[in-house]
């Protein structure tokens, strides 16, 4: 969670900010950081950092938006109820699931200890079904997954 607190605020936006305001805001932030409208090599360096982060927040909070989640729900509440968990494990606090079927979910504000009780159930994914699928924020790892 505190990720997602520190990209809205990189960008100064709200947990109420539609797809169409995070684009017009990541492109207005763009036009003022971008490193090829400064001279100096060392301000230029720091814009480069500045701009990297800008894209990497603006792409988190578009893959956690409501519409995004809308559009890919079908295809999250499939995997969910058909697929077995592949493997699972807590990271950076949040909570990594990988499916058979080759999806991978990021869940964020999961506590260590709901973390630990999924480890000692008797059938993770059966608790996951109750205690993390409808409970959690979520985006699809899949492209994070791919990408490594």
């Amino acid at each position: 969670m505190k990720k997602i607190v520190e990209y809205r605020t990189l960008l100064n936006v709200t947990k109420t900010a539609t797809l169409k305001e995070l684009k017009t805001i990541y492109r207005n932030s763009m036009k003022d950081i971008h490193p090829d409208t400064i001279a100096d090599a060392d301000e230029r360096h720091a814009a480069e950092e500045k701009s990297k982060l800008t894209i990497e927040a603006y792409h988190f909070l578009v893959s956690i938006a409501p519409e995004t989640l809308d559009k890919t729900k079908e295809e999250y509440v499939k995997t969910t109820t058909t697929s077995p968990i592949q493997e699972f494990y807590f990271e950076n606090q949040a909570l990594y699931i990988h499916f058979v079927d080759g999806s991978s979910y990021e869940y964020f504000g999961v506590p260590k200890n709901t973390y630990v009780k999924m480890i000692n159930a008797e059938s993770p994914a059966r608790f996951a079904k109750r205690h993390i699928y409808g409970q959690f924020l979520y985006r699809s790892a899949s492209k994070i997954v791919s990408a490594e």
